[in-house]
C-alpha cells in the first residue's frame, strides 16, 4: 500500500501552518529520509499543489487508486500559489506541480530555471449561466448607469486573486479582450478571492473576478453581476514536470494514472456523487457546496494548450509583468508527449 498524504483543508488559514510542517520539499531542509532526486525510481513522486476543486483530476486519481494501481506512492506538498512552487520544481525538490501558471513562472524561464509544461487543468467552458470564474462588477454601479458593458469599465479598479502577473489576472485579460481592453486600461488590484465581494460592497474596486462559489455569492446577495466569463477553451493552469523527473521512469505512468482522473470528470460540469464526496473530503468543503459551484471541463489527455501559453506571454508583456519583450519559444517549455502517451 502506498503512504497516502494527500491533505485536507478546512480554511486558507490551515494551509500557512500545514506549509510549515511538510519537510524537506517545502523548506528545502534535508531531512536524511524520503526520495529526494531519486524519487523518479522509487516509486514515490512529489507533488506540489494549490489545494482547489480547480485541480479535481488529482484529487480523483489518488482516491480512486489510479496511482496505488500504478505502483506509485504520492507525496503530496500544498503551496499558496504556484509561483511559490516554481523554484522548488527547478531544484529538484518537487517532481510535479499541479497549479496555475504566472509572470513569474516565464520570468524564471528566461533567467535559467529549468522544468517543462506537460499538460493542462481546467478549461473555461465559456458559458455566461455557468462559468467557474466571472468578471463579477458593483451591482450599485450597474444600476445607475455608470457601469453598462465591460467597454465601461476602463480606468476602474479590478481586484484579482494575485494581482496583474497571476493566473487570475491572464483571466482577466481575456475578458477585456472581448471589449477591446487590455489590463492597462484597468487598475488591477491584489486582492484573495473572499476579499473580493466586501471590497466591491465598500466602493474600494468597481469589480472582482471571483471563481465560484465566491461568485455565486455574490450575486446571490446582490452585491454583483457578471458582465463576463472567459471564453471557450480559455485555461491559465496545468501540469509542469522537474527536468529530472521529464526523463524518469514515472513520468509516463504518473501521467496516466492524472489524465484518468480528468476521464472520470463529467464534460458538463455537474460531477458524480463520489466525485462529489472525495472533493468534499480533500478540500474540506460541504457537497451542497460543490455541487453549487459551476466547474472546469478537462480534456480526457490533459494535453498541455500551447496557444494560451502564447497569449498569456504576449498579455504580460504588454502589461510589463514580465522582465523580457523577446516572447520565448513556446515550443522549447511544452511537452506533449505524455499527453499523447495516455492512451485517452
Amino acid at each position: 500500500m502506498r503512504r497516502r498524504t494527500l491533505l485536507s483543508f478546512a480554511s486558507v488559514g490551515v494551509l500557512g501552518g500545514a506549509l510549515a510542517a511538510c519537510g524537506p520539499a517545502v523548506t528545502g531542509k534535508d531531512t536524511g529520509s524520503g526520495s529526494g532526486g531519486g524519487s523518479s525510481s522509487s516509486g514515490t513522486v512529489r507533488v506540489g499543489h494549490v489545494p482547489s476543486s480547480l485541480f479535481a483530476p488529482l484529487y480523483v486519481a489518488d482516491a480512486m487508486g489510479f496511482f496505488e494501481d500504478a505502483g506509485i506512492t504520492l507525496e503530496l506538498t500544498p503551496l499558496k500559489s504556484g509561483q511559490d512552487g516554481i523554484p522548488m520544481l527547478a531544484n529538484d525538490q518537487l517532481d510535479v506541480m499541479i497549479a496555475g501558471f504566472s509572470a513569474g513562472m516565464f520570468n524564471a524561464l528566461d533567467q535559467g530555471l529549468a522544468f517543462k509544461i506537460v499538460g493542462s487543468m481546467g478549461i473555461s467552458p465559456g458559458d455566461p449561466e455557468n462559468s467557474p470564474t466571472a468578471l463579477e462588477v458593483s451591482q450599485k454601479l450597474l444600476d445607475d448607469g455608470t457601469i453598462t458593458d465591460v467597454a465601461d469599465l476602463k480606468g476602474h479598479k479590478i481586484g484579482v486573486a494575485g494581482g496583474p502577473g497571476a493566473t487570475g489576472g491572464y483571466l482577466l485579460a481575456a475578458m477585456l479582450e472581448e471589449a477591446g481592453l487590455t489590463l492597462n486600461d484597468v487598475e488591477v488590484s491584489n486582492l484573495a478571492t473572499p476579499d473580493q465581494e466586501p471590497a466591491i460592497v465598500n466602493g474600494s474596486v468597481s469589480a472582482g473576478t471571483p471563481s465560484a462559489p465566491f461568485s455565486t455569492a455574490m450575486e446571490e446577495a446582490g452585491v454583483a453581476s457578471p458582465l463576463a466569463v472567459p471564453k471557450k477553451g480559455t485555461t491559465g493552469t496545468g501540469v509542469l514536470y522537474s527536468e529530472t523527473f521529464v526523463g524518469g521512469e514515472l513520468a509516463q505512468t504518473f501521467f496516466t494514472a492524472l489524465a484518468k482522473g480528468a476521464q472520470e470528470l463529467s464534460a458538463d460540469g455537474t460531477q458524480s456523487e463520489e466525485v462529489y464526496s472525495i472533493l468534499a473530503e480533500t478540500l474540506g468543503q460541504e457537497v451542497e457546496v460543490l455541487k453549487a459551484s459551476p466547474m472546469y471541463t478537462y480534456l480526457p489527455d490533459l494535453a498541455p494548450q500551447p496557444d494560451q501559453l502564447e497569449a498569456m506571454q504576449k498579455v504580460w508583456i504588454e502589461a510589463e509583468q514580465i522582465t523580457y519583450t523577446e516572447p520565448l519559444d513556446v515550443a522549447s517549455i511544452v511537452d506533449a508527449s505524455f499527453a499523447e502517451g495516455a492512451g485517452a
